[in-house]
């Protein structure tokens, strides 16, 4: 039996930025994971958004963090994972919409989120292809942006690695060893390996796992279709989001690639519970009726391709983070809901600071909100 500092299950979005993190930090960390390689989950499915414009005091401090590891990442690592920094703008075209919106500036700008609301004159400045016709306003926080799943995870991949980290992909685990109330190691498929802690990352597959050790997660996937058109003359910059609910869905936001493609995606409202990740003949009428209301400038692009791809969700919308009471050395970095790409990177920090037992007052704060054993009672409202 091969031992380890920490093991990780699910070599997405936060299991490859988690190893790096643990990797620097000196732990000796295997990640394991079913798929033939890094990201092949729910992360290749997810259309790049990066944002720390949340409604609460977690989310905003977690990908703040985010985004100061992703926009530099070019200048530290060397890796062009296609940042860019274009910004989120939230349109508000009813008084509902525009009330959530002004309500929520009170959370997000005293934990150091640069954003402001404009009203129509100053938010068609920044988005002047909007449709002006009842628009109220919106908000807008200029430091948000994107970037490419795939080269971000690659290379976080690829620098965990280089720090000694070792992944074991086309192993799947079969079950959990735990002795006196705590983990003692894995069983796969194809070997046995021990450590003394174990972190689920396995985003949609979380529950399943956590059941290996009598856990029960209140993580459920749930599928969400995107779509990406042909590529056009730059004319947009930041990621337009409508929150607006309508019968079908509950929110959408698309945004232009460097490449000049519109990269779109959708809420199902209800939620589409499961794994299928086929595509459906509802969702581009749906969407792009929503599209072009909001940017008549749209309606002539062709769209390229389609899919769906799951979101880990829980009962509020907000992460499952924490260790388990039950079990001694078991974390769980769970139920991203969708979000796994952007709070990564600064989740990874938190979680190679609880495994080295040296959080702060600010991680505190962030775990106590996330914790495994809260009510579910509140709801995120920027999902």
């Amino acid at each position: 039996m091969t031992s380890y500092d920490v093991i990780i299950i699910g070599a997405g979005s936060v299991g490859v930025p988690a190893a790096m993190s643990l990797a620097e930090a000196g732990l000796r960390t295997l990640v394991l994971d079913s798929r033939a390689s890094a990201g092949q989950g729910s992360n290749k499915a997810a259309i790049g958004g990066i944002r720390a414009t949340h409604s609460d005091p977690a989310k905003i401090r977690l990908c703040l963090r985010s985004i100061e590891i992703l926009s530099t990442w070019k200048e530290r690592c060397g890796d062009d994972i296609e940042w860019q920094k274009g910004g989120y703008c939230f349109v508000a075209y009813r008084e509902r919409e525009e009330k959530i919106l002004q309500d929520l500036l009170a959370i997000q700008k005293p934990y150091g989120l640069n954003i402001d609301w404009l009203d129509k004159d100053d938010f068609l400045q920044v988005i002047p292809d909007l449709n002006p016709n009842g628009l109220i306003g919106g908000t807008f926080s200029p430091d948000d942006g994107n970037v490419s799943p795939l080269l971000s995870l690659h290379a976080f991949y690829t620098h965990a690695k280089r720090l000694g980290a070792e992944f074991r992909f086309n192993e799947s685990v079969t079950s959990i060893d735990v002795a006196s109330g705590r983990v003692r190691g894995v069983k796969t498929d194809k070997g046995q390996y021990s450590a003394d802690v174990i972190i689920n990352a396995a985003g949609a597959w979380a529950a399943p796992l956590a059941k290996l050790v009598g856990i029960d997660v209140p993580v459920r996937p749930d599928s969400h279709e995107a779509a990406i058109t042909e590529a056009v003359a730059p004319f947009l910059k930041p990621m337009v989001v409508d929150i607006q609910p309508v019968t079908g869905s509950a929110n959408y936001y698309f945004y232009q690639h460097a490449t000049g493609q519109i990269v779109f995606c959708i809420t199902p409202s209800p939620s589409i519970w499961g794994e299928d990740c086929r595509e459906t003949s509802e969702f581009l009428p749906m969407v792009a009726r929503r599209m072009v209301d909001v940017m008549p400038r749209l309606a002539n692009l062709r769209v390229r391709r389609t899919w769906r791809g799951l979101y880990p969700m829980t009962p509020d919308g907000f992460p499952i983070v924490g260790w388990a009471k039950e079990v001694e050395g078991y974390l769980l970095a769970v139920g991203m809901c969708g979000q796994g790409l952007m709070l990564g990177p600064g989740l990874s920090e938190l979680v190679t600071r609880m495994v080295t037992l040296g959080t702060n007052d600010s991680d505190a704060e962030i775990l106590a909100i996330l914790s495994p054993y809260r009510e579910f009672g509140r709801q995120e409202r920027l999902k």
